[in-house]
C-alpha cells in the first residue's frame, strides 16, 4: 500500500509540476537553446540563415573592440553595484531590525523603489541628473560648488550616475531579505555571545555575519546576475552613450538584434554573458564552504 501511495504522490507531484515545466521549456529552455544555435549562423531576420561557425564568437572576442569596451562597462557596473548595494542593505537592515520608532513606514519606503516602474524611476532620475535643470546640480550650485558634472551627457559620470540608481532602486530588495535572514537568528546566540564578551560589532563579526552568511550567499548570487544583465536603465536614460560610455551587454545584444538586425552576432554575444554569469555563479558555488555556515 505505501507503495502505491508514493506512486500516487509522485504521479500528482508532476501533474502539478506540468504546467511550470511546460511554461519553462517553451519560454526558457527551448528560446536559450535556439539562439546557441543561431549564434554560429549569420542571420538577419529576412534571409534565410546560413552557417557562421566560430566566427560570431572570434570577431566579438579578439576583434570587437566596442564589446570590448561594453565588457569594460558591465564589469565596471557590477563591481561597484553588487558589493555597495549589499553592505547599505545589510545596514539597514540591522537599523530596522533594532525596532527603531515608525520602521514599519521605513521598511516601504526603503522597498517602494523596488515595486516601482524601472522606466518611471529612469525618467524621475534623468530630470534629477538634467545638467541644465536638475535637482542635483541645483543642490551642488547652492552648497558652492562651480564645476558642476554634466552627469548623464558626460562619459565620465554618466556610468556612475546609472550605478547610482541601480543602487537606490535595487536596496530595498536586499535589505529585505537581510532583515528576514536576522529575524531568523535566535535571540539565544546574542544572549550567549554576550556572556562571552561579543559586544558591540564583535557581536555582529562573530555572531551576525556566520549566522547570515547563507542569506548573504544568496543576496550575493541574486545581485550578481541582476546586475550582469542590466538593460532598463542604459535604455531609457542615456540610450547606450555618450560614446558608448554606458553601453551594457544586454544592450549590445538589443543593438545588434533589433536595430542592425544581426541575430546571430546578437546571440553569440548573449551566449558569451550566459558564460560569464554560469562561471561566477560556479565559482561563488564553490567557495561558499569558506564563508557560508548552513549550521
Amino acid at each position: 500500500m505505501s507503495g502505491r501511495m508514493a506512486r500516487e504522490e509522485t504521479r500528482s507531484a508532476w501533474l502539478f509540476l506540468a504546467p511550470s515545466l511546460l511554461l519553462f521549456m517553451v519560454f526558457v529552455l527551448l528560446p536559450v537553446l535556439a539562439a546557441f544555435g543561431i549564434s554560429f549562423s549569420s542571420w538577419d531576420l529576412f534571409t534565410a540563415p546560413h552557417w557562421a561557425g566560430l566566427d560570431n564568437y572570434r570577431q566579438l572576442l579578439f576583434e570587437d573592440k566596442l564589446f570590448h569596451k561594453v565588457m569594460r562597462n558591465t564589469f565596471f557596473y557590477v563591481i561597484w553595484t553588487v558589493p555597495v548595494q549589499m553592505i547599505l542593505a545589510f545596514f539597514v537592515a540591522l537599523l530596522l531590525n533594532r525596532g527603531v520608532w515608525g520602521q514599519n513606514a521605513l521598511r516601504v519606503i526603503y522597498f517602494l523603489p523596488v515595486v516601482s516602474s524601472t522606466v518611471a524611476v529612469a525618467l524621475i532620475w534623468s530630470w534629477i541628473f538634467n545638467s541644465n535643470f536638475g535637482v542635483l546640480n541645483a543642490l551642488l550650485s547652492a552648497v558652492g560648488v562651480q564645476d558642476l558634472p554634466g552627469w548623464l551627457n558626460s562619459s565620465k559620470y554618466a556610468l556612475p550616475a546609472l550605478i547610482i540608481v541601480a543602487i537606490w532602486q535595487g536596496l530595498g530588495y536586499s535589505m529585505v531579505l537581510f532583515l528576514a535572514g536576522l529575524q531568523g537568528i535566535p535571540r539565544e546566540a546574542y544572549e550567549a555571545g554576550e556572556i562571552d564578551g561579543a559586544v558591540g560589532w564583535k557581536k555582529h563579526r562573530f555572531i551576525t555575519l556566520p549566522l547570515l552568511s547563507p542569506t548573504t550567499f544568496f543576496v550575493a548570487i541574486v545581485s550578481l546576475i541582476g546586475s550582469f544583465q542590466v538593460f532598463d536603465l542604459a535604455f531609457v536614460m542615456t540610450q547606450g552613450g555618450p560614446a558608448n560610455a554606458t553601453n551594457t551587454i544586454v544592450y549590445y545584444v538589443y543593438q545588434n538584434a533589433f536595430q542592425f538586425y544581426r541575430m546571430g552576432y546578437a546571440s553569440a554575444a548573449a551566449m558569451i554573458l550566459f558564460a560569464i554569469i554560469l562561471a561566477f555563479t560556479l565559482v561563488q558555488y564553490r567557495l561558499q564552504h569558506r564563508w557560508v555556515h548552513y549550521d
